[in-house]
């Protein structure tokens, strides 16, 4: 029995070494330059959004927005009260939808984490995030006949955590704050990677997630629900999974649909949404997820 507990222990360091290996510098450089956005640049790209507000850009205005929300290293419960600020300045409704959106499902930091799972993945990340960020300002733009979508009320802006005066200790204190909120769920995902990679048959998860067919899309979407609690975490996973045989657009629905459900986000949006425009943001995430998995698959 010790025999085999010691053997299988070998295989499981085997297959978490390796992860470990391959994910690990795109951890510490996520977290590094997601630090230096956050302590250097966090309030010019938040400046930039609410100096759109003088332009006359219009519909068009959703496409900034939206790049600007992907740019902002805030959590959802950073980005809420930045909105919540905007919109006291008359920041238009769609413009605000495509910021929160975009700033939900990608920043620089997990630019970064993605970049391990090789180009196309990345690329599919980042043009399909961008997508949905545009379709949720659209369609707030569309349907909402100029009325109020979001309700902020008891949400301020947080003052922010980077002040020391020495801007090189500023910085290495917002790095170890991000280790600390980070590294669990990392060393998490790729235990729960290593246990896949090992107990999980190969075929079993190209049938679940491999293909071009709509149910691997439908699978990867629904999973993304209860396994996603942090985008480094999930990446050592997307990348054994995509090894195993897991299509570029069942990824492409789970990095959809694990951000937008994320139970701390959904907890944030919830609040200000309320409970029929909130049903409408899960059918929206889950519709958009499987649409984007079958055009992915298809090209």
């Amino acid at each position: 029995m010790a025999e085999i507990l010691r053997r299988e222990f070998i295989y499981l360091w085997y297959y978490f070494d390796i992860q470990l290996r391959q994910i690990f510098v795109y951890w510490i450089a996520g977290m590094a330059i997601g630090s230096f956005i956050s302590v250097f640049a966090k309030d010019r790209i938040h400046g930039l959004f609410s100096r759109m507000r003088s332009s006359k850009a219009g519909l068009a205005g959703i496409i900034p927005a939206c790049l600007l929300g992907i740019a902002s290293p805030l959590c959802m419960y950073g980005t809420i009260p930045v909105a919540a600020s905007l919109r006291r300045q008359s920041m238009r409704e769609d413009w605000l939808a495509a910021f929160m959106m975009a700033s939900i499902l990608l920043n620089p930091q997990l630019i970064i984490y993605s970049a391990a799972l090789g180009p196309k993945a990345l690329a599919v990340r980042i043009i399909s995030c961008f997508v949905c960020g545009c379709a949720a300002g659209l369609l707030v733009h569309f349907f909402t006949k100029k009325q109020d979508f979001f309700n902020f009320e008891g949400f301020e802006e947080r003052a922010s955590r980077d002040t020391h005066p020495n801007l090189l200790v500023r910085y290495l204190l917002n790095f170890i704050r991000n280790v600390r909120a980070t590294g669990g769920y990392f060393l998490l995902g790729i235990v729960l990677s290593a246990l896949f990679q090992r107990y999980v048959p190969e075929d079993l998860m190209v049938r679940l997630f491999g293909g071009n067919e709509a149910w691997g899309i439908l699978m990867a979407a629904t999973a993304g629900v209860p396994l996603y609690a942090c985008g480094g975490g999930t990446i050592p996973l997307l990348s054994s999974w995509i090894a195993d045989g897991m299509s570029l657009g069942s990824a492409a629905a789970f990095m959809i649909t694990g951000p937008a459900t994320k139970i701390t986000n959904l907890g944030a949006l919830k609040i200000v949404m309320g409970w029929k425009r909130f049903a409408l943001y899960i059918l929206f995430v889950m519709g958009f997820s499987l649409l984007c998995g079958l055009i992915v698959n298809l090209i």
